[in-house]
């Protein structure tokens, strides 16, 4: 199918392949139209390279311009030296190029005013290649503003049978679908990123529904405050909330709470309660949280004591000793009375989490694990027990133990080769990253364990935080993908591009970001990086991504059933 092209932008005057290319804009074209963040295409004459434009400017052909400016009033002369004195120039970074197989071909020359891609593009797609930019088109190569073709050769279809597909959003001046690779996306750790306000919440539960949508792995979602199982208030619009994750998959999303009364109040059918167990933590576990304890390392030290002469039950033993006891026990194992004092005292907040009991009837993260074998997605909602205590705790606890699991499921299937012990790809989403992935932490928590194996056992994380300059930079390197919206603070926007080739020019595409609804993707799971006006999370979404029965239940048919379901497992 020929496509008519659109009349050329600029041309190739200057560049190189570290810094970029530098265009002149044609005289019929305002440089008031060039945004940052814009998809533009450059046609050689053997290659097509696909750029992102990263920086607007104005130039002049003489100083004299310059000092004796034209009157504003002027029309007439500033016209006269619109586009040859006084012109626009853009910079645009090639982060792709699109290529015959047979590198002996080249594009044929533009005739009667149509594409001289049109033949090119007809062309099936085993006869072109889309590779990484190793080389820049020549001086006066025609700049094109990007077409649907182009977004389509680059990013794919939604729709395509052979790739698990999934738009996020459109470029910042087109109606086309930008796609993400949700099996690409889910084999690496990755972010979302951007400060207070941008949408973090909204992208995250985005792409969370496309991952069970397009079942590319199970998820685990620590839910800090109850944002992504049940509606959600929606920022800016008065009373107005969006759906949650089980109203939209009612049967595939299950919703485990630790504060049962809070989940209630809001609403919430057939959530599970979700209790923890002194015996359950581990002296990694108080490390994590020795700050919000205010632990020592002489605590910490002397836990290690008492868990050798105890064992996992350490915990409850503590805090049954008497000073006595305490006293005895330093004498005989050569502890520390002070720091095991202090130890038992910061020890008893603990009891002050609705979550922790002494000792729980049955294992809830067995059952956990059970849902996630089952291919249900888990949302664990923090209600009133959300703060940084509360959630760093359970969160590390929770995590280590799945873990562990799936070690142990994964090393099985690779001794056995057997594709029916694959355990299912595990996707596990944390707010508030950067504490448990800081340079002081990470070695000590198992989130930094996952993010630098990778996919090796079948789990990676989604981090959504708005410091991602607190994260340690070795785990950032390790970070796939990173969604980022807006970001003002230098470190934190420093810190998305390590790792990244290339990231110097993309800096003040993501510093001009809009403060809602535009994000920069970039790494793993998209073929170069790309400014999108993010999908809107609301009616149409539903329609177009929710289970095809989700409209036919209203919240009074999804009580009912809950209430059914609950009296069928004997609740």
């Amino acid at each position: 199918m020929e496509e008519q092209l659109s009349s050329p932008l600029g041309s190739v005057v200057g560049g190189s392949l570290t810094e970029g290319l530098e265009i002149r804009l044609h005289p019929d074209v305002s440089v008031e139209e060039m945004r940052v963040g814009k998809f533009l295409v450059v046609q050689g004459r053997r290659s097509k390279f696909f750029c992102l434009l990263t920086d607007v400017s104005l130039g002049t052909s003489s100083s004299r311009i310059v000092s004796d400016p034209p009157s504003p009033e002027d029309d007439l002369l500033q016209e006269v030296l619109a586009g040859s004195s006084t012109y626009g120039t853009i910079e645009l970074s090639p982060m792709l190029m699109l290529i015959y197989a047979d590198r002996k071909k080249t594009l044929p020359a533009e005739q009667n005013g149509k594409s001289p891609l049109a033949s090119f593009e007809a062309q099936t797609s085993t006869d072109l290649e889309l590779l990484p930019v190793k080389t820049i088109p020549s001086h006066f190569s025609q700049v094109y503003e990007a077409s649907e073709i182009d977004f389509r050769s680059v990013f794919g279809w939604e729709d395509d049978p052979m790739r698990k597909n999934f738009s996020v959003g459109q470029p910042l001046d087109m109606d086309v679908p930008v796609c993400l690779n949700l099996e690409s996306f889910v084999e690496r750790s990755n972010g979302i990123f951007g400060k207070s306000g941008t949408g973090k919440s909204f992208l995250t539960r985005l792409l969370l529904s496309g991952i069970i949508r397009k079942q590319a792995a199970v998820n685990l979602i620590f839910d800090m405050h109850s944002e992504y199982g049940w509606e959600a208030m929606q920022e800016g619009k008065g009373f107005s909330t969006v759906k949650g994750l089980r109203q939209l998959f009612p049967g595939q999303v299950e919703i485990y709470t630790l504060d049962e009364q809070s989940t209630k109040d809001r609403g919430v059918s057939n959530a599970q309660e979700l209790y923890l167990s002194h015996d359950q933590i581990t002296i990694e576990d108080l490390r994590l949280v020795g700050q919000e304890l205010g632990l020592s390392e002489a605590a910490l030290d002397n836990a290690q004591i008492l868990y050798s002469e105890f064992g996992k039950y350490w915990i409850t033993q503590l805090m049954t000793m008497s000073n006595d006891d305490i006293q005895q026990f330093c004498e005989e194992r050569q502890g520390h009375k002070g720091s095991i004092s202090a130890l038992q005292r910061k020890l008893m907040r603990l009891n002050n989490l609705k979550y922790i009991k002494s000792a729980c009837p049955f294992n809830y993260i067995d059952q956990i694990l059970e849902s996630l074998d089952a291919g249900k997605h888990v949302v664990i909602e923090f209600g009133s027990q959300s703060n940084m205590l509360s959630y760093m705790l359970a969160t590390n606890m929770i995590t280590r133990r799945i873990h562990q699991s799936y070690v142990k499921k994964s090393e099985a299937f690779l001794q056995s080769k057997n594709p029916t012990l694959r355990p299912q790809q595990l996707v596990i989403t944390i707010e508030e990253a950067h504490r448990f992935l800081d340079s002081a932490t990470v070695q000590q928590t198992i989130f930094g364990t996952i993010a630098r194996e990778m996919r090796k056992y079948f789990v990676t994380l989604l981090v959504v935080d708005q410091r991602p300059s607190g994260i340690d930079p070795e785990v950032m390197s390790q970070v796939g993908t990173r969604v980022t919206c807006l970001l003002n603070d230098e470190k934190d926007i420093d810190a998305i591009f390590t790792g990244v080739s290339g990231g110097s020019n993309l800096r003040s595409v993501l510093a001009k970001l809009d403060s809602k609804q535009q994000a920069l993707i970039l790494g793993h799971a998209v073929p170069m990086p790309v400014v999108v006006r993010t999908r809107p999370f609301d009616q149409t979404f539903y329609g177009e991504i929710a289970d095809p029965d989700w409209q036919e239940m209203d919240d009074q048919e999804l009580f009912e059933a809950a209430d059914a379901a609950k009296a069928d497992l004997g609740f």
